[in-house]
């Protein structure tokens, strides 16, 4: 098993571009990853590079603009889920630290008037940043597609049809974030993001190569995530381990502060957060009830009224259901 010092990736990447040929083979290969380790890495995900490239530019050229000017994109009222969210904001479940990031976070464009509107808000752009608003929506548009094809193939592994996912995802409530951890004193107190679980599907994540992301491992151990460069990390969020009674567990991982050395360099990621539509209900799969393995979640619950309880666990919801 890997050491936490070690920089030898713990997972074996596996080639998306197996699927076409061989779906039973990628599907086996990824499920297992998932169903051990709650993590995959996937190479060759079909992502498109130039677009990807653009996407860090402009990531850096936003982070880069004055606290004043990207303040003027905290929107009020809307729990984080789209524009600027400041450092100190977000807190880990059970954390007393804030986690030492600022991000951005774009959503689906719905047309007007979308049953979705009133829980899925509208996008805002920084006018400062010339391409932001077309490069970004393309590349969610790309992340959908691959998370979809990700899909496909957990719905294989798990005894279900290739398409058992298209319909609960259709209109999802998927985000994409953009995330700026700056660099960081000797002495600094906290972690750049403390130990969680993430509340969606899955999490599709760009830039895991700057070290410091790592997963905890049954035994206790915390694992470092080493992709090569350019691959996708891939996890389980608690919805899908929900939906599979825990069949593919919901890993706890954290990134944490970079060896003394690496304190003076910025560390850039991008996840796309996959979520169902907010009305799909979030109920037990037959398939992964057992004797061993009694149904967890007797109670269905929507995907929406999931997310609201996550988010007040987080912080940026209030009880009274006003977004903090």
């Amino acid at each position: 098993m890997a050491m936490l010092d070690t920089p030898t990736p713990t997972l074996e990447p596996v080639s998306l571009g197996r699927q076409h040929a061989d779906p039973g083979g990628f599907a086996q290969a990824f499920g297992e990853s998932f169903q051990r380790y709650g993590f995959g890495v996937i190479s060759d995900h079909g992502l498109d590079q130039d677009l990807i490239d653009r996407a860090w530019a402009l990531t850096r050229q936003f982070f880069d603009l004055p606290v004043a000017v990207k303040n003027k994109y905290v929107l009020p009222g809307k729990a984080g889920a789209r524009g600027y969210t400041p450092f100190g904001i977000e807190t880990a479940k059970g954390a007393t630290e804030n986690d030492l990031k600022e991000f951005w976070h774009v959503g689906r464009e719905l047309p007007a008037g979308h049953r979705f509107s009133d829980v899925m808000p509208p996008n805002v752009w920084p006018d400062e940043v010339p391409g932001f608003r077309e490069t970004f929506l393309a590349l969610y548009a790309e992340f959908d597609r691959v998370g979809g094809r990700l899909l496909s193939a957990i719905a294989r592994y798990l005894g279900l049809a290739p398409d058992w996912f298209e319909a609960p995802v259709r209109d999802g409530n998927s985000v994409m974030r953009l995330l700026h951890y700056p660099p960081v004193s000797p002495e600094a107190p906290g972690v750049r993001a403390g130990a969680h679980e993430d509340i969606n599907l899955i999490t599709l994540l760009l830039g895991a190569e700057e070290a410091g992301l790592q997963l905890l491992d049954r035994d206790g151990r915390w694992l470092a995530v080493a992709p090569p460069e350019g691959a996708l990390v891939v996890n389980v969020g608690d919805m899908l381990q929900r939906l599979t009674n825990h069949v593919l567990p919901s890993t706890t991982h954290r990134v944490v502060n970079p060896p003394p050395e690496r304190r003076g360099s910025a560390r850039y990621s991008m996840p796309f957060f996959l979520h169902p539509a907010p009305d799909f209900v979030i109920e037990t799969l037959p398939g992964c009830i057992t004797a061993n393995n009694p149904n967890r979640y007797p109670e269905p619950i929507s995907s929406q009224e999931y997310l609201n309880q996550r988010l007040r666990t987080l912080g940026l919801l209030k009880d009274d259901g006003e977004a903090g």
